[in-house]
Order: structure tokens, then C-alpha cells, then sequence
């Protein structure tokens, strides 16, 4: 039955394929109605979900790696690069919750797209992303997961860009195209280095891990930097993070699913992949882990100044990829992808409950023309309430016991000053989530009287399942200080900490309850200051935070302008100096050599026997004194 694990892909990218074509079909010959793109597009998930379900299933209670190759796909020499798949522990927990919350944000999809003219070319778009992500986690071997590495950027191309006709739309796609290709470039560098070094025998995982330990620390070093490189890019680390909140411009269906369970957590989830490699250069993770830290921070500073509800999400999400890549960094693998998995659902319910409000308001994503909205969605309120508190860690809420066992690790390994960083985050998550939250539904005084647009069952069916997540998925990692077990811990235990933590529970709870206080902080600020805002009054935006460093100005000045530059100079020499010269200084001889034959060539019979007679002449002088 092993054969079933390309069908995890396979149906989602069939089902892709069937849209698209069934796109061309209704636009070419016959428009169809939204519910023949509907059916397939919301059942690929599903069945890639239930299909996981049953290797899950086959998988409990054993430490079973299910391998499936499915043909040669390249042969160079001796390297031979098989089309395979391969499930572990880490890929099926990937899996499931990629499928589980793909489908349902797919169903939320059907609801917000349902009167937009592209629908089918995006449900086309969407389940190409799911496939991409999926081939990308279930890869055997780092080649073929580039291919699922690179089929999620250029569908977030497409999805960010949806909007073709507004530019600025263009603009964002290209943005997160180029600074992607920027990070691929590093895994491009780091996959070629192992394969160079380590591949001999075969480039899938197994074959890797087994001969990583022959090779030099240093060309190890490398390897690792370029990889995380990668890593930088797709996951919006800093520097290459950039593209994040302009990746706001697509449908919010499209934010849910990049934020939530695809793109972004493909970074994380490389190194996790890769914790062979990264476990014998612990430097090279602690400068991921210091990455990671700066980014939460630096990503949490400027959120606390947006207004627009979907980007302060970006940067929240920019800022909980920070704390993942702290744990992966640092060596606990299984921490890190815990804070993906539970981070996954109140992502999605945070932003698919924005996409709840922007379009029970026409379409307004300032949160400052919001306001009031607790009375008007109480449902959305309610869900988005719980995504809050789950994001900001307040117990027994998921994030609470994914983010503490972050911080737990970084206090208890000795690196305080990320402890630290990790702290001050967390109450600045808390204020601009709750400024957030208190602004929109609390806001008083901005155009009360206006319609509501009505939300359908498809939209507010899964902030429901999603909010009972967020609730209860934290609990499969209950540490054991709190009388649990920790079963993520337990099924990832290859991906876990190799050493067991040094810290008391005396010292694990107090560590806790700063947490929490820390938290509640941040939420006490922020409902002193907005919760009863007063949104007719004029909220001007301004300074250095609201514009988020001139980060992106300095990009332009430096990277775009320096390149435009550098291109215009390179043409002027090249182009103009040299090509241009030559080709045209060739043709000037041409002309000239051609005035000069048209001299001769002048069909005057009288200069014909005159040249005639000059040329006998030479020639007979010639002979006459050659011969004598």
C-alpha cells in the first residue's frame, strides 16, 4: 500500500490540473458554474488528509520510515535521482495538519471567492499550492523537495498577484519572487556542496545522515549557512523578509494558507529535516537562533505601529517564525515544529477572521475605519478572541504551551539574552494583538450606521473548528510538570533535544508564570490605551516604526537602484562601447568598401576598357620581368 503515498500529491495536483482545465473550458467555450470548481478543489484536501490518516494510523506504536519510489528521474554518471517519497514521524505530522487545515481553508475560500470572476483560475492556483507543499515535506531526498520548494514560490507568485490589474499587486508578486529566489540561490549552493560531498552513495536523507559524519566540519559549516539561507527567504527572516507584508495584497484566503500551513513554515521545517546536519555545527544554529530572535522582535516592534489588519498579521507571523527558528536553532527540533503546529490553526483563524471583517466591511482593511464589530459578528468576535489569547500564550489556550517550551529551551541552554528577547516579544505580541483586537471590535464612533455585508456559512463554519483548535491542540503537548506528557515531544523524539533539560520544576513553573505575566502585560496596555478608542477622531501614522525602519527604502536606494545602476553602466560599456561599436563600425566599413566598388562599378563601358587595359598592362609588365 505504500503506493498510496504519492497519491497525497498526486490528487491535489491532478485535482489542480482538472481546474485548470475546466478554467479554460468556462472561459473559452462555456462559463460553469462555481460548484463544478467547488467539488474537486475542497475534496483533494480532504482525501490527501484521510489518506495521511491512514499511515498515521500505520505508523502508531513503531518507528517505521515508509519509503516509495516511484521511477528514475535523473541519472548522471553514478548519481542516480529517484522520484521518491518518504514518510517518517516528522513528514506525517507535516502532512496532517497541512491537509486538515488546507481543507478548511479551502472551504472558507469557497465562501470569500464565491463572486469573483477568477474563481476557478484560483482554486486552480490554491490546490497547485497545497500539492507543492506536500511533495515538498514528503520529498525523499533534498533535489525533490527543491522541486516542492520551488512550485510554492512561483504558486505564491501567482496568488499574490491575483489581481493582476491593480500594479501594485505586480509589484508584491515580483517582490516575493525575487527575494525568494535570492534565499533559493543559498539552497541551491548548500544542496550542490552535499551532493559534492555526501552524495556519493546516494542523495535521499538515509544515504545522507549515514555519511554526513565523513565530512569536513568546515565544508559542513558552509553547507549549513547556504541552506539556511534558503530558509531566510521563504520563511521571511531578516534580512530576506521583506516580501512578507506586501504578500497582503492577494485574496485573504491565499494569506491564511501561505501564514498558516504552507510557504513559511517550509523553512523550519528544512532544517528540522536536516537536524543530522545542523546537529554536528552548533554554531551555525546558534547563529540561526539569534536570527530567529531578531526577527521576533524587530517584526513585533513594527507591528505594534500598522494599521492594516492584514499586514500587522504578516508581521506577527514574521515574529513567530522567529521563535520557531530559536528552537530549531538551538537544537529541539520537535519544539519548533510544536509551535508550527499549533501555530497553524490560530494563524488561520486569525487571519481568515480578518478576511471575516474586511469583507463584512466592503472590503476595509484600516483597522481604524473598523470598530464596533463585536455586536455586528459576535461569532467572528468570539473565534478571533480565542486565536488572541492563543497567540499571546495565555494558558490552557495552544500557544501557551508551544511558545513556553521555546522559551524553556533557550533559558535552560544557557542563552539568557535570546530568553530575554524571546520575553520582551511576548509582550509586545500581546499589545498589538489586543490593540488590534479592542480597535476593531471595540472601536466606538466610525460610521456606525453603515451595512454589514453578510458572511456565509462556508466563511464562519471553519473559524468555529479552527477556534476549537486553537483551544485544544496545545494539550498534545502538555509538559510533564504540569502532570502530561509531552507527545509531540514523543513522536518526534529523533527531532528532540539529544540533552535532557537542565532546570528544575520549581524553576520550569516560576519560568511559566513569568510568561504568562509577561503576556498579560502586554494585553493590560494595550486595553488601557484602546479599548475604549475613539475611532472618530483622526489617528495619524508616522515615524520610523509605522514606516517599518525605511527598510524598504534602503533596499530600493541600495539593491534596486544599485543594480539599475550598475546595469545601465554595464550596457553603456558593454552594450554601447564595445557591441555597439563594433557592429557599427563594421558597418561603416562595409559602406565604405561599397562607395569604393561603386566607383568601379559604374556600368560605363568606356572605364570598363580602360581598367581593362591598366590591368593587361600590369600583367604583361609582370611577365616581362619575371621571364625575362
Amino acid at each position: 500500500m505504500n503506493f498510496l503515498l504519492a497519491f497525497i500529491v498526486l490528487i491535489p495536483l491532478g485535482s489542480a490540473i482538472l481546474l485548470g482545465f475546466m478554467y479554460l473550458y468556462s472561459i473559452k467555450i462555456k462559463k460553469l458554474a462555481n460548484i463544478f470548481f467547488t467539488i474537486p478543489a475542497l475534496l483533494a484536501p480532504l482525501v490527501s488528509f484521510l489518506i495521511g490518516c491512514f499511515f498515521f494510523i500505520q505508523m502508531l506504536g513503531s518507528n517505521e520510515v515508509i519509503l516509495y519510489k516511484v521511477y528514475k528521474w535523473l541519472s548522471i554518471d553514478t548519481y542516480d535521482i529517484d522520484m521518491g517519497f518518504m514518510l517518517d514521524n516528522l513528514s506525517i505530522f507535516m502532512v496532517l495538519f497541512i491537509s486538515f487545515v488546507g481543507w478548511l481553508i479551502h472551504i472558507y475560500a469557497a465562501g470569500y471567492m464565491r463572486d469573483d470572476e477568477g474563481y476557478g483560475k484560483f482554486f486552480f492556483y490554491f490546490n497547485l499550492f497545497l500539492a507543492s507543499m506536500l511533495l515538498l515535506v514528503l520529498a525523499d531526498s533534498p533535489l525533490i523537495m527543491f522541486i516542492g520548494w520551488e512550485g510554492v514560490g512561483v504558486c505564491s507568485y501567482l496568488l499574490i498577484s491575483f489581481y493582476f490589474r491593480d500594479s501594485e499587486n505586480v509589484k508584491a508578486g515580483n517582490k516575493a519572487f525575487i527575494a525568494n529566489r535570492v534565499g533559493d540561490f543559498g539552497f541551491i549552493i548548500g544542496m550542490s556542496i552535499l551532493l559534492f560531498h555526501a552524495g556519493s552513495y546516494g542523495f535521499d536523507y538515509i544515504n545522507l545522515q549515514n555519511q554526513i559524519a565523513n565530512v569536513p566540519l568546515d565544508i559542513l559549516t558552509y553547507a549549513g549557512i547556504a541552506l539556511f539561507v534558503g530558509a531566510m527567504g521563504k520563511s521571511a527572516q531578516i534580512p530576506l523578509y521583506v516580501w512578507l507584508p506586501d504578500a497582503m495584497a492577494g485574496p485573504t484566503p491565499v494569506s491564511a494558507l501561505i501564514h498558516a500551513a504552507t510557504m513559511v513554515t517550509a523553512g523550519v521545517y528544512m532544517v528540522a529535516r536536516f537536524h543530522f546536519l545542523y546537529d554536528l555545527i552548533p554554531n551555525v544554529g546558534l547563529y540561526i537562533a539569534y536570527i530567529g530572535a531578531v526577527s521576533s522582535i524587530f517584526a513585533a516592534i513594527i507591528a505594534t505601529k500598522q494599521s492594516d489588519i492584514k499586514k500587522i498579521l504578516a508581521y506577527s507571523t514574521m515574529s513567530q517564525l522567529g521563535y520557531m527558528f530559536i528552537a530549531v536553532g538551538l537544537g529541539s527540533y520537535s519544539a519548533g515544529i510544536f509551535h508550527v503546529f499549533t501555530h497553524a490553526f490560530f494563524k488561520a483563524l486569525l487571519f481568515m477572521g480578518a478576511g471575516a471583517v474586511i469583507v463584512a466591511l466592503h472590503h476595509e482593511q484600516n483597522i481604524f475605519k473598523m470598530g464596533g464589530m463585536k455586536s455586528k459578528i459576535p461569532l467572528v468576535f468570539f473565534t478571533m478572541l480565542i486565536a488572541n489569547l492563543a497567540i499571546c500564550g495565555i494558558p490552557p489556550f495552544a500557544g501557551f504551551f508551544s511558545k513556553d517550551e521555546i522559551l524553556l529551551v533557550a533559558f535552560s541552554s544557557g542563552h539568557y539574552d535570546i530568553w530575554l528577547i524571546g520575553l520582551v516579544t511576548a509582550v509586545l505580541t500581546a499589545y498589538y494583538m489586543f490593540r488590534l483586537f479592542f480597535v476593531v471590535f471595540y472601536g466606538t464612533n466610525y460610521n456606525e450606521n453603515r451595512k454589514i455585508h453578510f458572511l456565509t456559512k462556508s466563511m464562519t463554519s471553519p473559524l468555529v473548528i479552527l477556534a476549537v483548535g486553537s483551544i485544544f491542540v496545545g494539550f498534545f503537548g502538555v509538559p510533564e510538570v504540569l502532570g502530561g506528557h509531552n507527545l509531540v515531544s514523543i513522536w518526534l523524539e529523533d527531532f528532540s533535544l539529544k540533552e535532557a533539560l537542565h532546570v528544575s520544576h520549581e524553576s520550569e513553573l516560576i519560568l511559566m508564570a513569568i510568561n504568562v505575566f509577561a503576556a498579560l502585560i502586554g494585553i493590560f496596555v494595550a486595553y488601557k490605551k484602546f479599548f475604549t478608542c475613539n475611532l472618530g477622531t483622526e489617528h495619524t501614522m508616522s515615524g520610523i516604526i509605522w514606516h517599518k525602519f525605511y527598510v524598504d527604502e534602503l533596499y530600493e536606494k541600495v539593491f534596486v537602484n544599485g543594480v539599475k545602476k550598475i546595469s545601465l553602466f554595464i550596457s553603456y560599456s558593454l552594450d554601447v562601447k564595445i557591441i555597439d561599436a563594433f557592429v557599427m563600425g563594421l558597418s561603416r566599413g562595409f559602406i565604405k568598401t561599397g562607395k569604393f566598388v561603386s566607383v568601379l562599378q559604374n556600368a560605363n563601358t568606356s572605364n570598363y576598357a580602360f581598367i581593362m587595359m591598366i590591368g593587361l598592362s600590369v600583367i604583361s609588365s609582370y611577365l616581362i620581368m619575371v621571364l625575362g
